[in-house]
């Protein structure tokens, strides 16, 4: 009911309420709960949104729709979103408006190189920051007002919960060190947008380098799926 909401409201043309009415977003992005975050963002704004989970997903969806935003997360279990960044900066016709959003600060230099016109940090600030960003790029953007700074919708938990289930899952079958690494990278991510510093210290050492504190890790995520935690 929501998605058909969001295509009928889409199709309304821009307003002060829903400054993207008429706009497609793809949102790259391997996190269904930072995925869902984005949605509803884009839900309240007005816009259509696709998900593609890596880039082999997301070089489907661009074959087939050519969206006006796209969001990238570099940090993709097939492979880095900076390349996607790279090949879509390059494009002919290039995307109007093409971001980098981590919860890791350092991959804004990167992603800049890489092309990308704005950072979105993740957690996302707000339904005003994540409009702000859009339409600062956006060629002709309608000088609209913004959402409320605080206006911040609240994902599905059972997003949450299907993500770490994911870490569970591949934490659990001994992975290798660049699976390794990708896992800690997607935990982090998660960690931040669900205010979990424990999940957060925890992920980032094992993007140290610290193996040892894989069992560690692996706990951290079994007793909050355990616990059915509402972050």
């Amino acid at each position: 009911m929501a998605d058909d909401l969001t295509e009928i409201l889409a199709a309304q043309g821009p307003t002060t309420g829903r400054p993207f009415a008429g706009l497609t977003v793809l949102v790259v992005e391997d996190s269904r709960y930072a995925s869902e975050a984005v949605r509803l963002l884009c839900l309240r704004s007005g816009a259509r949104i696709r998900r593609a989970d890596c880039l082999r997903s997301a070089h489907r969806h661009l074959q087939t729709y050519r969206p006006t935003v796209v969001i990238v997360d570099p940090g993709l279990p097939d492979g880095s979103g900076l390349d996607l960044i790279g090949e879509l900066a390059a494009g002919v016709p290039r995307v109007p408006v093409l971001l980098a959003s981590s919860g890791d600060t350092s991959m804004r230099g990167p992603a800049l190189a890489a092309g990308a016109g704005g950072f979105l940090e993740k957690p996302i600030a707000g339904l005003a920051a994540f409009q702000a960003a859009i339409l600062a790029i956006l060629p002709h953007a309608s000088p609209l007002a913004f959402g409320s700074g605080a206006d911040l919708p609240e994902p599905d938990v059972m997003a949450l919960r299907d993500d770490l289930a994911h870490a569970a899952d591949i934490l659990d079958h001994g992975p290798d060190q660049p699976t390794l690494a990708y896992v800690a990278q997607f935990l982090g991510g998660i960690a931040r947008s669900a205010d979990d510093p424990a999940l957060a210290i925890a992920a980032g050492r094992i993007a140290l380098g610290a193996r040892a504190d894989v069992q560690h890790l692996s706990g951290l995520v079994h007793d909050r799926l355990l616990a059915g935690q509402r972050f």
